[in-house]
């Protein structure tokens, strides 16, 4: 039987990538309150500076071999408020539109936030029985992509909120098409986490009936997780 190994939260924390990851947490409410205070050119500049730390602490992570326990929760956590940020700022500033159209569209972002609020709430629940989210697949780095990619265009040239957007600016129609694909993307991408979810809880039940699962530390008693 393979030895159980034991997860240490804070073993090998102190890292540059987990440095980077707390730098991306703590820009959040910067670009935020800059944003909201329509000071639109520090915010992108906040925004672009987030996303090379979001970048960087991946490549330094694998390349040095600086990947830690710790760092697999913040470096998700941190996307994760970057993105529910972005969709609450943009949700707020489209629904104070005078165009009905606009105003109604709103509330498309507010599926971006919902589907981050659960992915949180089901990380966190998971990690209290034991067991451990599935990293990203392919449709979550589609949709991530996919994500960030629309945002950027709508905070730079979108109508009545881009920073850039009195030297050009997305038409309407244009602006509603992209985030609704994104959106729709979004959707696929959490779809395809719940058969690994329930797959775990499923192992998970399933040990528990074999008595082979310690109840009182939350964890498999010899081998791991599948």
């Amino acid at each position: 039987m393979a030895e159980n190994k034991k997860f240490f939260l804070f073993e090998n924390a102190l890292t540059v990538p987990n440095l980077l990851s707390v730098i991306r947490i703590l820009l959040i409410p910067v670009f935020g309150v800059l944003y909201y205070k329509d000071m639109l050119i520090p915010a992108v500049i906040i925004l672009a500076v987030s996303g090379l730390t979001d970048f960087f602490d991946g490549k330094i992570a694998r390349k040095f071999n600086q990947i830690s326990a710790l760092g697999k929760i913040l470096d998700p956590v941190a996307d994760k408020l970057t993105q529910i940020t972005l969709a609450v700022l943009l949700f707020l500033k489209f629904h104070q539109s005078a165009d009905s159209l606009i105003k109604a569209f709103s509330y498309v972002f507010l599926v971006f936030v919902a589907k981050e609020l659960v992915m949180v709430l089901f990380g966190l629940f998971m990690l209290i029985i034991g067991l451990r989210p599935g990293a990203a697949e392919i449709y979550g780095k589609v949709a991530t992509f996919s994500f960030y990619l629309v945002m950027i265009l709508v905070f730079l040239f979108g109508p009545d909120v881009g920073a850039l957007n009195q030297w050009f600016t997305i038409p309407n129609a244009v602006m509603i098409a992209l985030v609704c694909i994104a959106a729709l993307l979004t959707l696929v991408a959490f779809s395809s986490y719940i058969p690994g979810v329930w797959r775990q809880l499923k192992y998970r039940s399933a040990e528990i009936k074999k008595g082979t699962w310690n109840k009182k530390d939350n964890k498999i008693i010899s081998g791991e997780i599948k």
